[in-house]
C-alpha cells in the first residue's frame, strides 16, 4: 500500500504568518482526512495558534529562523538554514513530504527549492505557472516571474510543463491547447525567440495551436499559455490593477445616488456571482514547475480562504505526481 499524501506548510510565511497559514492548514486537514500535514515554524507561534483541539492528521516541525519578505535570496539560502521555508523544503527532499506550501518570499522560496530539491532532467530553469480565470473556467499561464529572460528552448520545455499541469490536473483535457504569447497570431510576427521557440513546439508531442495574443488569455480558445517571466509577470500585474480598477469603479458607481443604490440591490446575486467567479483567492497556489518535487507559492497576502486554496493545489499535484509525469513528456520531447 502506498504511504498516504503528506504536505509541509512553511507556516510563519506570508503577510500573516502563522496566523493565517495555521487555520487555513487545519481546515485542509479536515477537508482530506487522509492527507498528512506537517507545519514548520518556531515554536511559540505554532502552539499558540494549535491552542485548540488539533486534528489527528497535522503535526510540528519547529524551526527558529524565518525568512523575511526582505531577505535577498543569496543571504537567506545560505544563513537560515533552520528556517521555516527550509524545514519545509527539506522534508520534500528527503521525500518525507510530497509537496511544501510558503507564502514567503519568492525569490527565496525559489532559490531555496532549486538549490535543495535541484532539476528535472531536461529541464534547464524552473517556471511559475498558475490558472487565470477566462471564458471556458481558468487558463495556465507560465512563466509568471522566475525567468526574465528565455530561451527558445526554455519556452518549449515551459510549453510541455504547462501542458502536463493542465492534462493532469484538469481530468477533461487529454490534449491541453497550448498557445505561444506574441504580438500577433500571423506566423510572421513576433521577435527571433518567439519565432523559434514556435517552430520547436510545433514539433514535439504537445497540442500547439501557435501565436496567441494578449486577449486570448482570457479566452476559450486555449488552455495553457507560454512567455518569458519578464512578460508574464507584467501580464500578471495588469491583471491584477484591471481587476482593482474595475472593482472600484463598479462600487462608486452603484454609491453614486439612492437611485443607484437600489439598482445595486436588485443586481447583488449577480454581482456576488460575478466576484466569486474571478476571485483571485480561488486561484492562488502557483506551481514552480521543473522542480525535482512540488513547491506551492501562495501570494504573501492571501486571506484564510486563499491559503487553503493552495494547500489544495499542493495535494492534487501530489496525487497526480506531476514532476515524474513531467519528465516522462520531457524525455519524448528530447527524443523528438
Amino acid at each position: 500500500m502506498s504511504a498516504p499524501i503528506h504536505i509541509a506548510i512553511d507556516a510563519m510565511s506570508g503577510d500573516r504568518g502563522p496566523s493565517v497559514s495555521v487555520p487555513a492548514a487545519l481546515a485542509a486537514a479536515r477537508e482530506f482526512p487522509e492527507v498528512r500535514f506537517t507545519l514548520t515554524g518556531r515554536q511559540a507561534d505554532l502552539e499558540r495558534e494549535l491552542a485548540a483541539a488539533r486534528p489527528p492528521n497535522v503535526s510540528c516541525l519547529f524551526a527558529a529562523e524565518v525568512v523575511e519578505m526582505t531577505d535577498h535570496p543569496r543571504e537567506a539560502l545560505r544563513r537560515k538554514k533552520d528556517s521555516s521555508m527550509r524545514r519545509a523544503i527539506d522534508l520534500v527532499k528527503a521525500h518525507e513530504a510530497h509537496a511544501c506550501v510558503s507564502a514567503g518570499n519568492t525569490g527565496a522560496l525559489m532559490a531555496t527549492a532549486h538549490f535543495v530539491l535541484k532539476m528535472l532532467p531536461g529541464v534547464e530553469r524552473p517556471a511559475i505557472v498558475s490558472m487565470i480565470p477566462s471564458r471556458g473556467g481558468h487558463t495556465y499561464m507560465l512563466d509568471l516571474g522566475a525567468n526574465a529572460f528565455c530561451t527558445p528552448a526554455q519556452l518549449c520545455q515551459f510549453a510541455v510543463m504547462g501542458s502536463v499541469l493542465a492534462e493532469e490536473l484538469e481530468g477533461a483535457h487529454e490534449r491541453p491547447r497550448v498557445g505561444l504569447l506574441n504580438i500577433g497570431e500571423e506566423d510572421l510576427k513576433g521577435n527571433e525567440i518567439v519565432q523559434a521557440a514556435h517552430t520547436l513546439m510545433a514539433a514535439v508531442d504537445v497540442n500547439y495551436v501557435g501565436f496567441v495574443e494578449g486577449h486570448d488569455i482570457f479566452s476559450d480558445k486555449v488552455d495553457v499559455v507560454v512567455t518569458d517571466g519578464f512578460t508574464g509577470n507584467i501580464a500578471l500585474k495588469v491583471m491584477e490593477g484591471a481587476s482593482r480598477l474595475i472593482a472600484n469603479a463598479m462600487r462608486e458607481e452603484f454609491e453614486r445616488s439612492t437611485f443607484r443604490k437600489l439598482g445595486y440591490l436588485a443586481a447583488r446575486p449577480a454581482l456576488n456571482a460575478l466576484r466569486a467567479r474571478i476571485d483571485p483567492r480561488r486561484y492562488n497556489g502557483a506551481a514552480m514547475v521543473g522542480l525535482n518535487g512540488i513547491v506551492i507559492k501562495s501570494h504573501g497576502g492571501t486571506d484564510l480562504f486563499g491559503f487553503q486554496r493552495a494547500i489544495e493545489v499542493a495535494v492534487s499535484e501530489a496525487r497526480s505526481g506531476v514532476p515524474a509525469r513531467i519528465a516522462q513528456h520531457l524525455r519524448r520531447a528530447g527524443d523528438a
